[in-house]
């Protein structure tokens, strides 16, 4: 089977490096793929808008099955135009994608089907907004509604912070996604991903992770589209999964398919933890980034079979098979990353790290300048390493981070240290 992958960044990578084991697979392309996935396989220059484009290579090149990595292409009906055009493909329809498309469609849902999340309200102007966050008090979450890469969060510990973030959506800062706000109460707990494969009518459990957000160590700055994750998360029980399955993510199933937009493809589910259990952040409709690159290592089944069940709603009975290692991976990011990344430096050394011993190094941010590995981005790499605890992954994957030569690169130091603590 032909496969086109959608995307270029470190989830895209870690993807590609999963099908292209399957035995299933004949060619992998990548759309635009990046300078690590085309060692592996054949990247195109296709625009992922422009879903003629898309539809007319996959028919000229026999591809019997399309991934999609970024939320973009979901969230603008790539899947239902694939699906109209007979292409199967692995993701979301557009309007199952409003899931992530828009955080007050899911408050909303969430409300309906009593899915245990923080309160909440929309907002469509700054003063009633701002008025609301008085009444609620601080801290208070302010969300832009729509896609903002991750960047559209506001955790504001003052009435002052909350009122400028107001402002700031509002403002214009992240376009179109911020035509609304959604104002929530701030949750106490420990954060953890969880991810489940859907078919539209059923979903099974797939991984745990946890994310590092914070620019700095010891989770200080601004918010960020990842800078490490580990997974398993070690607070994601049995017991703790179980109940994610039948509290968040049924209803969800259910709730979704009751309004005409069964959901098939990944369902990330954005989880705090706390003493009464696990409450909803937020959903995405994609895997997630770095989270995606400390799952699929520990995987310990074919990855290919499972996307095309979730595709075709025949996702199988049996779980998914995990193996019982760890897995650490680190960003390394270009300096000034996140407000202002330096672009343009030389990155040697990838093949050191990646001759040691269970570690994976994907491109999230790079291109070719003739021969020479360029930085293109604000998260440009992970190093990723499988280990026998997270302790055991995590000096692995510093070990091998330290041996890429790339002086305008940065990371965290303390990657892993919430598990550890434990």
């Amino acid at each position: 089977m032909n496969v086109l992958l959608i995307g270029s960044g470190g989830r895209e990578h870690a993807l590609a490096i999963a099908l292209k084991a399957s035995p299933l697979l004949t060619r992998l392309y990548a759309a635009p793929g990046n300078p690590g996935i085309g060692e592996i396989a054949q990247n195109v220059a296709l625009d992922c808008a422009d879903h003629s484009a898309i539809i007319d290579f996959c028919k000229g090149h026999d591809i019997g099955f399309v991934v999609i990595g970024p939320e973009a292409p979901l969230v603008a009906g790539l899947v239902d135009d694939l699906d109209a055009a007979g292409v199967p493909a692995f993701g979301p329809s557009k309007i199952a994608a409003r899931l992530e498309g828009s955080k007050g469609y899911t408050k909303d849902l969430c409300r309906e089907c009593a899915i245990p999340t923080a309160d909440y309200e929309r907002f469509a102007a700054a003063e009633p907004a701002k008025a609301y966050a008085r009444q609620r008090g601080a801290p208070i979450v302010v969300k832009a509604d729509g896609l903002a890469a991750g960047k559209g969060v506001v955790v504001a510990q003052t009435l002052a912070e909350a009122e400028a973030a107001i402002d700031m959506i509002f403002g214009g800062a992240f376009g179109a996604a911020g035509a609304e706000v959604v104002i929530e109460d701030f949750l106490e707990g420990e954060e953890a991903s969880f991810f489940a494969l859907c078919d539209g009518e059923r979903a099974i459990a797939f991984a745990s992770a946890q994310d590092h957000k914070r620019v700095g160590e010891g989770d200080v700055g601004p918010n960020t589209g990842g800078m490490g994750a580990y997974s398993p998360a070690p607070i994601m029980s049995d017991e703790m999964s179980a109940r994610v399955m039948n509290e968040i993510v049924a209803p969800t199933m259910a709730g979704m398919k009751a309004r005409g937009a069964p959901y098939r493809g990944v369902l990330f589910v954005g989880l705090m933890i706390g003493r009464n259990g696990p409450r909803l952040i937020e959903f995405n409709a994609r895997f997630g980034d770095p989270e995606t690159q400390v799952m699929l290592p520990r995987l310990d089944c074919d990855l290919l079979p499972l996307l095309l069940a979730s595709a075709k709603g025949a996702l199988p009975d049996a779980p998914v098979r995990l193996k019982p290692q760890a897995a650490l991976t680190i960003v390394f990011a270009a300096k000034g990353y996140p407000e202002a990344p330096e672009r343009g430096g030389e990155i040697r050394g990838i093949e050191n790290a990646q001759a040691q011993q269970g570690v994976v190094v994907t491109h999230a941010g790079t291109k070719m300048d003739g021969d020479k590995l360029i930085a293109n981005g604000g998260r440009v790499l992970n190093v990723t390493a499988l280990g026998d605890n997270v302790a055991d992954a995590q000096r692995k994957a510093y070990a091998a981070l330290d041996l890429i030569d790339w002086p305008g690169g940065f990371c965290r130091r303390d990657i892993g240290w919430r598990a550890l603590s434990r």
